[in-house]
């Protein structure tokens, strides 16, 4: 009858034990990412929660009565915004802002595109055109705004047409300079392969150039939200420009800030979703790294 020495049984439990450790140190592994990612998440945050104490605690113990009614703490602000919520205003008027900067902005981003995409690629058209760009993007939209109205009347075609022409230029000039970046080497490379033109720009040029199209575009997204709620300020009946001006005017504070606080997070959403795009659009970037 043999008999199991001790090196032997260790080599025997080897096979049994590795597996448990391995699932040990995995776990381990997820809870430090987790751990990771709670205290990136806080710290990012931190800021913004103080701001928010800052705001409910600051108007009702610092500031004096009549401060206090100009500045009212968070949680009247919050109320304010539940009411406009619920008896449906608030939604009317973010419909009205969102109709026409996402009419001015999908104008904008089809025309600056392509305009982009042929004054950067045609260098004649560049050198004659750009001296004109140069004139009407250093030209504050806002300082327009009469000349429109003036136009088109106070109705819808104004609201999106200033949007359009605010949101233009950055993805504009972004498209341009991103084509202008792109690697020369991958070009040649490129028309060395036989490529088309056409091929040329679907497969080497608007790649390369996304990232930076994207910026403008993100730029856009910003200008045509900031300039509507502006343009709504003036000869509206809907939207957020027109709920904030038409608070103030009434003295409806609370609702004031219900409606510029509702523009700060429309603007954050609308940055939260184009970056998402473009990560969307941009992953082959992330793929091609070693």
């Amino acid at each position: 009858m043999s008999t199991l020495t001790a090196p032997s049984i260790r080599a025997a439990d080897a096979p049994a034990e590795a597996p448990a450790a391995s699932r040990s140190d995995g776990a381990v592994r997820s809870l430090r990412r987790v751990a990771a990612v709670v205290r990136s998440t806080l710290w990012k945050s931190a800021a913004i929660v103080a701001f928010l104490l800052l705001w409910e605690v600051g108007p009702q113990w610092f500031a004096a009565p009549s401060t206090r009614v100009f500045l009212p703490p968070l949680h009247e602000v919050l109320a304010a915004t539940w009411r406009l919520l619920a008896n449906g205003a608030l939604e009317n008027h973010l419909a009205a802002s969102l109709t026409r900067s996402f009419a001015g902005f999908g104008v904008a981003v089809v025309l600056g595109v392509a305009a982009g995409l042929l004054i950067a690629w045609y260098r004649p058209l560049n050198s004659f055109i750009t001296p004109l760009l140069e004139v009407f993007r250093n030209t504050a939209a806002l300082a327009l705004l009469p000349v429109f109205t003036l136009l088109l009347g106070i109705g819808e075609e104004s609201k999106i047409t200033i949007v359009a022409y605010a949101a233009f230029f950055p993805v504009l000039l972004n498209t341009i300079a991103g084509v202008r970046t792109v690697d020369p080497l991958l070009v040649r490379a490129a028309r060395s392969l036989g490529l088309s033109s056409l091929a040329l720009f679907r497969k080497v040029i608007l790649p390369s150039a996304v990232p930076t199209i994207f910026t403008g575009i993100r730029m856009a997204g910003t200008a045509s939200i900031l300039v509507l709620i502006a343009a709504e300020m003036v000869g509206a009946k809907a939207g957020l420009g027109y709920l904030i001006v038409n608070a103030q005017s009434s003295f409806l504070i609370p609702d004031m800030y219900a409606g510029i606080l509702t523009v700060s997070l429309l603007g954050l959403a609308v940055n939260t979703l184009l970056v998402a795009l473009e990560r969307h659009f941009s992953r082959w970037r992330a793929e091609a790294r070693p």
